[in-house]
């Protein structure tokens, strides 16, 4: 039976409630399609994991509203490069590039407004327009937009399944039974984050007898359990990426278990030292700039015993960063806060003592690559380098938060969902579902947004040529 409501016939179903999905979905109406959305969360959780995002990056040739200076599309093509080594589809990230530079007038048309350049840790007003009010006032944006164009929701509406007659989308089966069916359909219900015995499953057994996934946080939205994903696996859909990558990142080991968000990630780990619980350093924490590296970190204290690490900085660096939500543990001496962190006194002080001796004089600047680094300890240490000596000293515990995940199904740049390499005519896909494209490990700050973003407009424009019988 189909639920119809307002309509007799629905012409394109968006299953899923984030920036994606709305962005797929006000595509479809302004094309003149009737859209149903189905949204897993109430609706005071609408909006998935884009409601804790603040950011979009942005391609652009000159400096444009928010966005100062330039930042061409082969510098942003080299950025993602270089946090995916080389697991990308060039072709298709590309396509986003160029996308970001020409989505902020559509953007801005359904409400959402952009805040000025901020001076700050971020350093990143030349790449990334962010989002005045952050993530929920986009989200809040786009339903009110999609109101105002007819656009139906329905929340607490999880979907179990979807019903295909071959290649094609025929209707949705909701957890309750129901059986909703559409002319054509986009998925945008996001990864499988939130599923911990699917996580468990990805990461496997460590060689300590660990299971790594036990200890993650998500980050996000509670709702991402991955059932659309592992439907379409079942149903043989064309898939890509690895399910254990995905976007991890370095936060407060206090973090509530979901829906910490942006202000529980940890800043300040280029500016100082992290140790894991036996007190050593196990990376460079001054690599590159930190947006371009924190995606990194929930993957490396993933790795270590326990998977928990220790961010170290002192009093010279206060300032210098994004404060976290949580304040650090203080001390007024290095043995005082190992104690107080629990790690090991005799080498949590030898790894210290080792990095501070292995500082080089230069010339302080977070705001630059800078020439402050050490010489003759492992890891060393590139960029910012600074001896931790100078008191109150602080401590951040750090766990893996789970963003997204990276499992997708395969797409080319018309997002269409595939089967044997041969593309649904009424099946599409965009956001967490297909960002691993792009995404085949690593992330730098506002690339999911721009993917779905993208995509999700790619999606919805396609679904409502495919429901209405028009050219795409």
């Amino acid at each position: 039976m189909t639920r119809s409501e307002d309509f007799i016939v629905i012409d394109v179903l968006v299953i899923g409630g984030g920036n994606a999905a709305l962005c797929a979905a006000l595509m479809a109406r302004e094309a003149g399609a009737s859209v149903l959305m189905l949204e897993a969360s109430p609706k005071e959780w609408r909006g998935g994991n884009s409601q804790h995002t603040r950011n979009l990056r942005c391609m652009h040739d000159a400096p444009q509203d928010v966005l100062v200076e330039a930042y061409p599309e082969e510098e942003y093509w080299q950025d993602l490069l270089k946090v995916t080594g080389g697991e990308t589809s060039e072709h298709l990230a590309r396509l986003v590039i160029r996308a970001s530079s020409n989505c902020r007038d559509w953007m801005r048309r359904h409400g959402v407004r952009f805040q000025p350049p901020l001076s700050g840790a971020l350093h990143v007003a030349r790449t990334n327009a962010f989002f005045m009010g952050g993530g929920k006032a986009l989200v809040n944006a786009y339903y009110r937009s999609a109101q105002t164009l007819g656009v139906r929701v329905r929340y607490e509406t999880p979907v179990a399944g979807i019903v295909l007659d071959g290649d094609r989308f025929v209707g949705a089966r909701t957890e309750s039974g129901e059986l909703i069916t559409a002319r054509a359909c986009v998925l945008a219900a996001g990864g499988f984050e939130s599923n911990r015995e699917w996580l468990r499953e990805a990461w496997g057994r460590n060689d300590r007898g660990e299971w790594p996934a036990d200890n993650f946080l998500i980050r996000g939205t509670r709702f991402n359990q991955g059932v659309l994903l592992k439907d379409m696996m079942r149903a043989g859909a064309d898939m890509i990426g690895d399910p254990s990558q995905g976007h991890c990142v370095a936060i407060d080991a206090r973090a509530p278990l979901y829906d910490g968000g942006i202000c529980t990630r940890i800043d300040c780990v280029s500016l100082g030292v992290v140790v894991n619980r036996d007190g050593e350093r196990f990376y460079d924490e001054g690599e590159d700039f930190w947006p371009k590296r924190y995606a990194i970190w929930g993957r490396l204290v993933a790795q270590q015993p326990g998977q928990i690490g220790y961010s170290i900085i002192d009093r010279k660096v206060i300032g210098r960063f994004m404060p976290p939500v949580f304040p650090g543990i203080t001390a007024n001496s290095l043995p005082e806060l190992a104690t107080r962190l629990g790690v090991p006194v005799e080498v949590f002080m030898r790894t210290l003592d080792s990095y501070n001796a292995a500082c080089r004089p230069g010339t302080f600047n977070h705001t630059i690559l800078d020439d402050c680094r050490t010489e003759g300890v492992v890891p060393a240490k590139t960029h910012w380098a600074l001896p931790i000596d100078t008191p109150p000293f602080y401590g951040y515990a750090l766990r893996p938060g789970i963003t997204f995940t990276y499992l997708s199904l395969k797409v080319d740049d018309t997002a269409a969902v595939r089967f044997g390499n041969k593309p649904s005519s009424n099946l599409f896909v965009a956001g967490e579902m297909m960002a691993g494209n792009v995404l085949g490990k690593g992330y730098t700050a506002g690339v999911g947004m721009s993917i779905g973003t993208a995509f999700g407009r790619i999606a919805g424009t396609r679904a409502a040529a495919a429901a209405l019988g028009r050219p795409a």
